[in-house]
């Protein structure tokens, strides 16, 4: 390993925090021999988010920035976003742009599993390295594609499930329980969903309703509210995101349900700290935003250092994850 990607290592290990160390460097990325052997090139790395303005992703655009500060003279990154977190079509059109920048890795957190696969096919074929962080593309698409796109970040199954145990301590067998997804066409919010679903049914609980809220505050109120309406037993509402979840509890709130009716989000933002700290939400999960832009970029840096091939990269690299609670804050 030369000198710069040691240095990178360990500033990204640090970066990172507990937990995370050893990522960098992981999945066979360490053919020291060969680097060491060939030109280093200084990468260009496009970094495409979604929702610039979400604090989700103001944490991530964060902690990029603040890494390709320490590294400048070793790549260059160039970020690009969308203003809401449906529009696909402008994440495509930005991923085409990247690719006629001639970027040699694009990063990025998908708006859509599936629709993003063949621009990615795109870039790839084109030599562009492909990474994604937040949400991995959907198998069948990548399958359909013919490519691989390694996903940097939690089993998300895992961390909705650790939520929904939680919660369900709180519960008796047979409550009814609903479920706020967010895109229903996002690996994560599918997985989410999923986990949410293995805590519940463990525990014999019903789930009665699960709808999408687009990871958004005003959807996820507005889906609240008519859950609160169709079922008058409810007993708990877990959410996909945050966001979602402070839509749930003013939407509790001005169903006059207050403290009735428990709520779950995931994510960890900030602005959840105070509706953990009076209950008003039972519990979180943070996935580490800015961990997961860190190791994402670090992957695609070496990548393109040590001259890889994309079908040479492993498929997943999992991040940690950690459930939040009032206790926990």
């Amino acid at each position: 390993m030369t000198q710069n990607l040691r240095r990178r290592a360990l500033l990204a290990s640090a970066l990172a925090a507990t937990g995370l160390a050893g990522l960098t460097g992981v999945a066979g990325l360490t053919r020291a021999a060969r680097a060491e052997a060939m030109p280093v090139v200084k990468p260009k790395i496009a970094l495409v988010v979604k929702s610039m303005t979400d604090p989700f992703t103001v944490a991530m655009l964060d902690a990029a920035r603040n890494y390709q500060q320490h590294f400048a003279s070793q790549f260059s990154l160039t970020i690009r976003g969308t203003a809401k977190q449906t529009d696909t079509a402008a994440q495509i059109r930005m991923v085409d742009e990247m690719i006629r920048a001639k970027m040699n890795a694009i990063v990025i957190a998908p708006t859509d599993s599936k629709a993003l696969a063949p621009v990615l096919a795109r870039a790839i074929k084109a030599g562009v390295i492909a990474i994604t962080i937040d949400n991995p593309l959907d198998e069948g698409a990548q399958k359909a594609a013919g490519i691989s796109v390694p996903f940097v970040g939690p089993n998300n199954r895992n961390g909705a499930r650790q939520v929904g145990e939680y919660l369900a301590a709180r519960l008796k067998r047979g409550d009814q329980v609903g479920i706020i997804e967010g895109i229903s066409v996002s690996s994560n919010a599918r997985q989410r969903t999923a986990g949410s679903r293995d805590a519940m049914e463990a525990a014999g609980m019903q789930v009665v309703a699960v709808e999408s809220g687009n990871w958004d505050y005003g959807r996820g109120r507005d889906v609240a509210a008519k859950m609160l309406v169709d079922h008058p037993q409810l007993r708990a509402l877990l959410c996909g995101n945050d966001n979602m979840a402070m839509g749930a509890v003013d939407a509790i709130r001005d169903a006059g349900r207050g403290g009735g009716v428990y709520v779950t989000g995931y994510n960890a933002i900030d602005a959840i700290k105070p509706l953990l700290a009076d209950g008003r939400v039972l519990a979180t999960m943070n996935q580490f935003a800015d961990r997961q832009a860190v190791f994402g970029i670090d992957f695609a840096v070496k990548a393109v250092s040590e001259h890889r091939k994309q079908h040479e990269l492993s498929p997943f690299v999992e991040t940690p994850l950690q459930l939040v609670t009032a206790a926990k804050r």
